[in-house]
């Protein structure tokens, strides 16, 4: 049983080192992701032992699929609250838009504890923190910590992004100005085939600023190490790489068409079983899933030691098969593992099979970062080129609008007061980042 985490309990010690990301529950992936037997899939996922699951508002009807799929009589009858981590996000209203206020800090929390249907949650993130300046992130981190301290709604408390240097040079500020290190860094895309910069210079730094535990996501590039290209959901061609990039992962992927294997199952593998290793000084103790059904596994199961943490995103049940078997496989490489296999009642040479498969994995890995080649590393700017934040755009416009217009002065006729319509509200899902 997971132990319920305080902010006395280190992260490290009690975060699950497998989370189902449910970016997936949203347009950009997915047409309609209401089509999505989520519930079926949740469930699924807490029966392989699945225990951590990561949201945000910003994922369009994410928070509330994620809830429902988790307010079922199932789940409360086997899987209850405190056995399972939910981690989500503020800051990131819409594609072009970001509020790290104070006020707007604490009124996404009350929204995310409504949506997800809990009490509490267990770790909150600052959502895209390239996009805003650093005061504003150090103010939003302020607040969440009060609603940690005071209200009781939070555990833990960390920030999430893209660009590296960003994310490191926000960690030190962190500690530096507040004398509390974060609680949790999440890096995405910065730990695949193509792109390991996480692993080669982000882990030194943010050790070094104090974070506890840094989870990886989107071991495919949001989608781009695929054999079918970037995902399109019915918001079409969103994904920031450039066609380069994508011409050059296609040969990457004929390559592993050659050799039997498709890409996207190689860059998996790749991901989660290094970076097990290589985020290790910066990952947890908790609980992994054991990938085979009802069999809940320890730590100590596995070797007692840190495991760097990583994040899945699936939206069927035959990926999260397929994911959970590449899991358990990796699993039965670490130490401990032929023993393991033999409890659970495996085949004895499953630990064998695990370390084989390791080296035939890491020798197309070669290969494929050789027909990457100039984009190994590679990264795309975030924000893009002349970004604006429309928040304070239309901050400022509020502001010049009081001045020019005096309480007392007449009304233009664009000013005049208008009909009384009732429109309808229109919420736009735009791109993940």
């Amino acid at each position: 049983m997971v132990v319920e985490p305080t902010k006395k309990t280190p992260l490290s010690s009690v975060l699950p080192p497998l989370i189902f990301g449910t970016a997936t529950f949203n347009y950009q992936f997915n047409p309609d992701p209401y089509e999505l037997d989520t519930k079926g899939l949740v469930q699924r996922a807490l029966e392989f032992g699945v225990r951590a699951f990561d949201t945000s508002p910003y994922y369009g009807p994410s928070e509330e699929i994620l809830g429902a799929a988790l307010d079922t009589d199932f789940v409360h009858a086997n899987v209850p609250r405190e056995e399972y981590f939910l981690l989500t996000k503020v800051g990131r209203v819409i594609a072009d838009e970001f509020d790290y206020s104070r006020e707007w800090v604490h009124t996404s929390v009350q929204r995310s504890l409504q949506r997800l249907k809990t009490s509490y949650l267990d770790v909150v993130y600052c959502h895209d923190v390239e996009f805003v300046s650093e005061d504003e992130v150090l103010e939003a981190v302020r607040e969440l910590r009060r609603i940690r301290d005071e209200e009781g709604t939070i555990k833990y408390v960390g920030i999430s992004g893209y660009p590296l240097p960003v994310l490191c040079s926000l960690a030190h500020r962190v500690l530096k100005e507040t004398g509390e290190p974060l609680d949790a860094v999440m890096s995405y895309a910065n730990h695949t085939l193509q792109n390991q910069l996480l692993a080669t210079t982000g882990v030194k730094e943010l050790k070094a600023a104090g974070v506890d535990v840094v989870p990886s996501a989107s071991p495919l590039g949001m989608g781009l190490l695929r054999r079918e290209g970037v995902p399109l959901g019915s918001m079409g061609d969103w994904h920031p790489s450039s066609n380069e990039l994508r011409a050059a992962v296609q040969r990457a992927s004929d390559f592993c068409d050659r050799h039997g294997e498709k890409l996207e199952v190689v860059a998996i593998r790749y991901a989660l079983e290094s970076w097990l290793e290589l985020g290790s000084s910066v990952g947890s103790r908790g609980d992994p899933a054991s990938g085979v059904p009802w069999q809940r596994e320890s730590n100590e199961q596995v070797g007692g030691a840190r495991l760097g943490v990583s994040v899945m995103g699936v939206s069927r049940a035959s990926e999260l098969d397929k994911t959970m078997q590449v899991w358990r496989s990796i699993l039965d490489g670490l130490e401990n593992g032929e023993e393991t296999a033999r409890r659970a009642g495996r085949w004895k040479r499953d630990h064998e099979w695990s370390l084989n498969r390791k080296r035939a994995v890491q020798i197309l890995a070669d290969g494929i970062q050789e027909h990457l080649d100039a984009y190994l590393d590679y990264t795309w700017p975030s924000p893009p080129v002349g970004f604006v934040n429309q928040r304070d755009v239309r901050a400022k416009q509020d502001v010049s609008n009081t001045l020019l217009k005096p309480a007392d002065a007449p009304l233009t006729p664009a000013a005049s007061p208008q009909p009384e319509i009732q429109e309808a509200i229109v919420t736009e899902v735009l791109p993940l980042r």
